[in-house]
């Protein structure tokens, strides 16, 4: 799909999402939460271009969102905390990615998981900082120096939220097919190649790496805006495990892909959870597996063809 259609399909779909949250209230934090989901998986699509596969990037999430937390206490500004804890997740990626890139496949994923639950731990054991399991509630936060609080609050946060979602979105769409993307896919292909060529697979993988960690850092952000409190749970593998499973449903094809994946589970989610209380989880299980199915592709790629055949 040319670039000029994706860049209305995403401006179409930011209008669309602010039609639902005004026609339907209870849908903006539903909404805000695939929204900062989906960013994440967006940092995910990068390494999955390179054929590598993170199920810790939980751990981004969680470290950006009790930045945030702690970070109300000093500053309440919103947007100085978004792009503090966006940054603080990307340093720690930075550290972390020139470990991990060293690996590929399996030891790639399994090391990021480990690492994540590491993280986890900390945040359980260390109660006297974290509260443990009882999380952090966020103090009063501002936006440019206004108090954020109710039904403003939702806007606000939403529209920030579609704000990085754009521009994330353009970025990652150019840097794909940039030569930096090309190098890449080259890792997913022939690695070796790009050693010949006098490119670093590592260091490219490593640009992605800590490039995803923004990412999820952003969403960890707005997640901790959005519900005003942060436990634990945050950083833990099921986190990881949903980012990974918003990923396969909607697919890797297009830089829309993670956010049309993540509002579909949202959605998803809340409506089997109101319907079927103790099974939610199976019918989540069952729209995955359905797609792996008849949508190996993703919900995007579904749509790719449908649009190809037409």
């Amino acid at each position: 799909m040319s670039r000029r259609a994706e860049s209305l399909l995403a401006l179409l779909g930011a209008a669309l999402v602010l039609g639902l949250a005004y026609a339907v209230p209870w849908l903006r934090f539903v909404l805000t939460i695939a929204l900062a989901k989906g960013l994440a998986v967006l940092g995910i699509l990068l390494l999955l271009r390179a054929g590598q596969v993170s199920f810790g990037h939980a751990l981004y999430l969680a470290l950006a969102a009790y930045a945030v937390a702690f970070g109300t206490a000093v500053v309440p500004e919103a947007l100085l905390l978004v792009p503090a804890a966006a940054l603080i997740a990307g340093l720690v990626g930075l550290v972390i990615g020139l470990f991990v890139v060293r690996y590929r496949e399996i030891f790639f994923g399994m090391l990021n998981l480990a690492l994540s639950m590491v993280f986890y731990s900390v945040l359980e054991k260390f109660y006297a900082i974290t509260h443990g399991a009882d999380g952090i509630r966020l103090g009063p936060v501002t936006f440019l120096g206004m108090p954020l609080a109710g039904e403003a609050a939702e806007w606000t946060v939403l529209g920030l939220a579609l704000v990085l979602v754009l521009g994330f979105g353009a970025l990652v769409r150019v840097a794909l097919v940039s030569p930096w993307g090309e190098a890449l896919a080259g890792i997913k292909t022939r690695e070796t190649r790009l050693d010949f060529m006098g490119v670093s697979p590592k260091r490219v993988l490593l640009i992605a790496y800590a490039a995803s960690a923004v990412m999820a850092g952003c969403g960890g952000a707005l997640i901790a805006l959005t519900t005003r409190h942060v436990t634990p749970a945050l950083a833990y593998w099921t986190t990881s495990g949903e980012l990974v499973f918003i990923a396969i449903l909607g697919g890797a094809g297009s830089v829309l892909g993670p956010f049309l994946g993540a509002a579909a589970y949202e959605l998803t989610r809340v409506y089997a959870a109101a319907l079927v209380a103790n099974a939610w989880q199976a019918v989540l299980g069952i729209v995955l597996l359905c797609v792996i199915v008849f949508a190996p592709g993703g919900l995007w790629g579904m749509i790719a063809r449908r649009r190809r055949a037409a």
